[in-house]
């Protein structure tokens, strides 16, 4: 069993970790056991009953949470001709070509999401090996390959999470800060979790949601009611 220090025991102090707690009191519960000094995020897990490895047991998707993520999001743009002025009129914070494409082979990725117009594709494709791997490869379903690269930009800086589903069948994605206000944080939660139930796949069999938790960065996770989500 894994030993915790003084910081984190206190935490854990109060949680019954067998015990689902209602979303309101949940929220409050990571709230006040995130004592660090900085602005912890506020990370939801969701334990989903499928198997990734099958294609018709992935869950993926994108949601615009109502309250932002209160992160600060890096996007690189692969555009070219006019493209080029309007990712970076919409705030994109790496914007190129081929360029691009020789700082990431060389290992510079500076940035958390990849932006693509329909025509760089030839450029973006060779990079699969790389971004894949990371979850960074521009993909139409999520609206990361699109001609419009200012309104795809706007919605990923404006707090859009892409959410995915791990090796062991579990979500993990941030829904905001302990600075949020807690309806904020719940409105996030609810909006997610509703995503993912939009997301079920056709391959889903029995339970779909088996667990759902939520933490701050540096805190304990509390689990979570799933009656209290809605849907």
């Amino acid at each position: 069993m894994a030993k915790h220090g003084k910081r984190m025991k206190k935490a854990i102090d109060g949680i019954d970790r067998d015990a689902d707690y209602a979303l309101g009191v949940a929220v409050k519960m990571v709230k006040e056991r995130a004592t660090t000094k900085f602005d912890e995020t506020v990370e939801m897990s969701i334990n989903l009953n499928v198997d990734p490895r099958h294609a018709d047991q992935m869950v993926r998707g994108v949601i615009s949470l109502p309250h932002g993520t209160g992160k600060s999001v890096r996007v690189a743009v692969f555009a070219k001709g006019d493209k080029v002025k309007e990712a970076e009129d919409a705030g994109a914070d790496l914007v190129g070509g081929d360029d691009l494409a020789q700082k990431i082979q060389a290992g510079e990725i500076d940035f958390d999401r990849c932006v693509a117009t329909p025509d760089m594709m030839s450029v973006v494709g060779k990079l699969g090996k790389i971004l894949g791997p990371r979850g960074l490869m521009p993909n139409p379903k999520l609206g990361t390959v699109t001609p419009d690269v200012a309104a795809a930009v706007a919605a990923v800086k404006g707090g859009q999470v892409e959410f995915r589903t791990e090796k062991a069948g579990i979500i993990h994605a941030g829904v905001g800060k302990v600075s949020f206000a807690d309806d904020q944080l719940a409105a996030n939660v609810r909006a997610l979790y509703d995503a993912v139930m939009k997301a079920k796949p056709a391959g889903a069999k029995g339970t779909y949601v088996k667990r759902v938790s939520l933490s701050s960065t540096m805190g304990p996770g509390v689990r979570l009611e799933i009656s209290s989500l809605g849907g």
